[in-house]
């Protein structure tokens, strides 16, 4: 197992790391709107939120030698059900391949994100090292 990390996603915010890496797969820890640069939440609507995310995600995906064209599974929280439709909008843009996926409300998420969202996804084979910036 190997830990994947970047400085061109936020930094953990508790004891994990952004992602792992298992032989061709990487786990990827769910993503809030953290803006990498200054640790503060990006953005104040679901679709600004989102696209926040999707750069972090993306970041952390590049880091390991994959991408959202590999993805295989996500799993997606929103802190309103109400948002699903802008939500989807904005993640249709990056998980163009439509990999299997679950999508629900949560109660709450930390430092009170409109949205959370990991990934599991296929590593290039070729790709042998974890990347640190």
């Amino acid at each position: 197992m190997r830990q994947i990390s970047t400085t061109n996603a936020p930094a953990a915010i508790g004891p994990y790391c952004q992602a792992v890496q298992v032989e061709e797969f990487v786990f990827t820890s769910g993503q809030i709107p953290l803006n990498p640069k200054t640790g503060g939440i990006e953005g104040e609507t679901i679709t600004e939120q989102t696209e926040q995310v999707m750069k972090n995600l993306g970041a952390v995906l590049q880091a390991a030698g994959s991408g959202f064209e590999q993805a295989i599974k996500t799993t997606c929280y929103l802190a309103d059900i109400n948002d699903f439709g802008a939500f989807n909008e904005v993640y249709a843009k990056y998980f163009v391949n439509k990999p299997a996926r679950s999508c629900f409300a949560v109660k709450d998420l930390p430092k009170g994100a409109l949205l959370e969202v990991e990934v599991i996804a296929k590593v290039a084979k070729e790709h042998k090292d974890y990347a640190i910036d």
